[in-house]
């Protein structure tokens, strides 16, 4: 076979990759330094941009052999703000980010955030998250595992079976021997349709479980709630993790309380009804108000973990489609716990009930592993274990 008979198109992921693949082929070590920057390419998007900013943007990109997409009107000067996606290798975007400073229309401040953003988003490699009991849980080396405890008499996935405290504390200590990293207990179901339960009936459901499960079992507890008050007497307890469905939303102190007990916390997105104007942009954008309401209250920004809420104010379409970008997360700069597990975008999906959709989870932990998620909350804990083990194995290549 000659030379010319094959061409290989390769999916570079990020730098790592990009510098595998050239030391393969024998490039030194002033080359990796120099074409590393050039073998990655990004489509960053930027958000109601003046009409004047934009077109000396397209300018100073385009002079660097990138390309920035905006709307018709910005030529004619009939719009006056627009958005923008810019097209460009790491290196164009270095040397744009070189140039805007030097311009007006606050392109400066664009430029530091554009250089923030990027450190951001390749910022990877294995961090910690403290806890005080079971911790510390080490990400980034493979996919953690939390197991779900509904401690509550109307679930949607198991119907009550764990409603009993007896009964609970046993299933945990089975999640764990199946290999769980977490425990994650809730006390109210947040299945659509779902009665809210006070903060004194939820804790009557949780205390008995979390007294025994903090004195026997060894990996972190978590608790699903987003009452402060209920987070305050569960971490007063032992508990290590809050996971808030609300993102601090709901109860502004369940903040307050994770910083004074400098707490992990989990945020997730959620909202009423399913309106978006840019889904994503507008899921980023409720996680990063998430994020800053948890900082105010003292949470450490190392403490605080995002989640995208599937199936929380979105219907099947644009789970699916936030299901495919979960990547963008990444932004935020925060490790990403994903939920998925039995839920209704799997049965609306393949037309299944509740106790059929093992097969559909395993699917969208595999996808969200592929993407960067670092955690995941699941039912079927001895499966999904064995589903994120091959997957890191391929991803992770630890």
């Amino acid at each position: 076979m000659s030379w010319q008979e094959t061409v290989e198109v390769i999916n570079v992921r990020d730098t790592a990759t990009a510098v595998k693949l050239m030391e393969q082929v024998g490039v030194d070590a002033r080359g990796l330094e120099i074409m590393a920057p050039k073998a990655l390419s990004y489509c960053l998007k930027l958000k109601g941009v003046p009409a004047r900013a934009a077109g000396i943007l397209k300018q100073e990109i385009l002079a660097r052999g990138g390309e920035a997409a905006m709307a018709a009107g910005v030529a004619g000067w009939s719009v006056e703000q627009t958005d923008v996606l810019l097209f460009a290798t790491r290196r164009q975007l270095e040397l744009l980010v070189d140039k805007l400073p030097q311009q007006y229309f606050g392109l400066a401040r664009l430029a530091a955030t554009i250089k923030a953003t990027l450190a951001t988003w390749e910022g990877e490699g294995r961090r910690e998250i403290k806890c005080p009991r079971g911790g510390p849980l080490t990400l980034g080396q493979r996919t953690l595992i939390m197991g779900i405890v509904n401690v509550t008499p109307d679930s949607f996935s198991d119907g009550g079976r764990f409603f009993d405290p007896g009964a609970a504390v046993e299933h945990a200590h089975r999640l764990v021997t199946e290999g769980a990293d977490i425990i994650d207990v809730g006390g109210e179901s947040t299945r659509p349709g779902h009665e809210p339960v006070p903060a004194e009936e939820e804790w009557r459901r949780l205390e008995p479980v979390l007294k025994r499960l903090v004195a026997e079992i060894r990996v972190p507890i978590s608790v699903d709630t987003y009452k402060g008050a209920t987070a305050e007497k569960a971490l007063d307890a032992g508990v290590d993790i809050i996971n808030d469905i609300w993102g601090c939303r709901a109860d502004a102190g369940i903040a307050t309380v994770c910083g004074r007990y400098q707490a992990p916390l989990i945020v997730m997105h959620n909202q009423e009804g399913t309106n978006y104007q840019d889904l994503m942009f507008d899921i980023l954008t409720s996680l990063q108000e998430s994020i800053r309401l948890a900082t105010e209250g003292g949470v450490p920004p190392e403490q605080i973990i995002i989640d995208p809420g599937i199936g929380f104010g979105k219907d099947l379409r644009q789970n699916l489609e936030v299901m495919g970008r979960l990547r963008e997360l990444k932004v935020l700069g925060k490790p990403i716990l994903l939920g998925t597990s039995r839920k209704s975008m799997i049965g609306r999906t393949l037309d299944l009930p509740v106790d059929q959709r093992l097969e559909g989870t395993a699917a969208t932990v595999a996808l969200g592993i592929a993407q960067g998620v670092d955690i995941i909350r699941v039912h079927d804990v001895q499966a999904m274990v064995r589903v994120a083990r091959m997957t890191d194995a391929i991803i992770r290549q630890f």
